[in-house]
C-alpha cells in the first residue's frame, strides 16, 4: 500500500512541471476562436423582405475587435433565397460570397457576380443580394458602424426578384483571387509576377482605406504555404478579424489572452488593438485567410488615407 502511495505522489510531481510549461492563456485564445458550424445556423425568413429562407449565424459579435465592429456573420443562401434591398445610413456591410454566384443589388443597380467576392454597401446606401440559383451560395456578412454598439436599417420591401441586370456592375467588387496574390515589396499595377520562394507568405491588399466610410480600412487577402509562417503584427493601432478560407494551422497572440491555438477552415479569430498576432501553416495545404481591419479612431484611419499609394 506504501508503495503504491508513493508511486501517486511520483507521478504527481511529474506532471506538475508539463502543466506549468502549458502556453499562458491558451485556453481563453481558443475560446475566442469561432467555429462555423452549420448545425448552429438558425433559420429565418424574408430577411430585410427578402425572397425565401435562409439560414446563417453571428461567428463574431459587437464589439470584438474594436467598439465600432458590429459582427461577421456566416450562412448560407439557397437557391430562391436572399436578402431585401435595404438601407444602412449609420453602419456600412460588406456582404461576401464564397463561391456560386449571386445577384448583387447597390442603390437599386443589379449585377451577377461570381464567388469569391465581395461587394461592399458604404454608409448612406442601400444593397440586397439574391440567388437565383440553383445551387446554395456560401455567404458572409461584415459590418462596421460609424458610432459604437449602433445598427441600423431601413427596408424597402423589395426581393429585387427577376430584377433587371447590368451587364457590368456599377458598384464596387472585390475579387479573392489567389493568382493575384504577390510576395510583399513586389511590383504593381499589372506587372509580372516575380518567381517567389516556395515558402513565400502572398498577400494582397483586395480593399483600401479609401474604399470605406467608418473606421473599416483594408481587406487583405493572405496565403501561408505548409510550413511557412507570417511576420508578427503588432495591432497598436488596428484591429483585424480573421476568417480561415483553407488550410489549417495555429494562431499565437501575445497581449491580453497570450497563447497558441489551433485553426482551420471555417474559423473566424478577432485579434484587439494592444496585441501581436502570427500564423502558421501546420498543414500539408496553404492557409488561406481573409483579412478585415479595423482602426481604433478617425484620426488613425486618416493616417491611412494619407499614406496610400497613389
Amino acid at each position: 500500500m506504501r508503495q503504491v502511495f508513493l508511486l501517486v505522489i511520483i507521478v504527481a510531481m511529474t506532471l506538475v512541471p508539463v502543466r506549468a510549461q502549458s502556453p499562458a492563456g491558451a485556453g481563453a485564445l481558443a475560446q475566442r476562436i469561432a467555429h462555423t458550424d452549420p448545425a448552429a445556423y438558425r433559420l429565418l425568413s424574408a430577411v430585410h423582405g427578402g425572397a425565401g429562407s435562409m439560414s446563417f449565424t453571428a461567428l463574431l459579435n459587437r464589439g470584438a475587435v474594436t467598439p465600432e465592429f458590429n459582427f461577421l456573420h456566416r450562412g448560407v443562401i439557397p437557391a430562391g433565397a436572399g436578402i431585401g434591398h435595404h438601407f444602412h445610413n449609420v453602419v456600412e456591410e460588406m456582404f461576401v460570397i464564397l463561391d456560386g454566384e449571386a445577384q448583387f443589388t447597390i442603390d437599386g443597380r443589379t449585377a451577377s457576380v461570381k464567388g469569391p467576392a465581395g461587394v461592399l454597401c458604404r454608409t448612406g446606401h442601400s444593397h440586397a443580394i439574391y440567388n437565383p440559383g440553383p445551387t446554395p451560395v456560401q455567404w458572409m456578412n461584415l459590418n462596421v458602424s460609424l458610432v459604437s454598439g449602433v445598427y441600423d436599417n431601413f427596408d424597402l420591401g423589395d426581393t429585387r426578384v427577376a430584377a433587371a441586370l447590368d451587364a457590368i456592375p456599377t458598384f464596387m467588387t472585390i475579387r479573392l483571387d489567389r493568382s493575384q496574390l504577390r510576395v510583399p515589396g513586389a511590383p504593381g499595377r499589372g506587372a509580372a509576377a516575380p518567381a517567389v520562394a516556395p515558402d513565400a507568405v502572398l498577400s494582397r491588399r483586395v480593399a483600401g482605406p479609401a474604399v470605406f466610410s467608418t473606421t473599416w480600412s483594408y481587406i487583405d487577402h493572405v496565403l501561408v504555404p505548409p510550413g511557412a509562417a507570417t511576420p508578427e503584427v503588432r495591432h497598436d493601432a488596428l484591429g483585424e478579424a480573421y476568417y480561415v478560407l483553407g488550410g489549417e494551422g495555429t494562431i499565437s497572440v501575445t497581449a491580453g489572452e497570450s497563447g497558441t491555438a489551433l485553426v482551420r477552415a471555417g474559423d473566424a479569430i478577432p485579434v484587439r488593438l494592444g496585441e501581436s498576432s502570427r500564423f502558421t501553416n501546420t498543414g500539408s495545404a496553404p492557409l488561406e485567410l481573409f483579412v478585415m481591419g479595423v482602426a481604433k479612431d478617425v484620426a488613425t484611419k486618416t493616417q491611412l488615407l494619407t499614406r496610400a499609394e497613389r
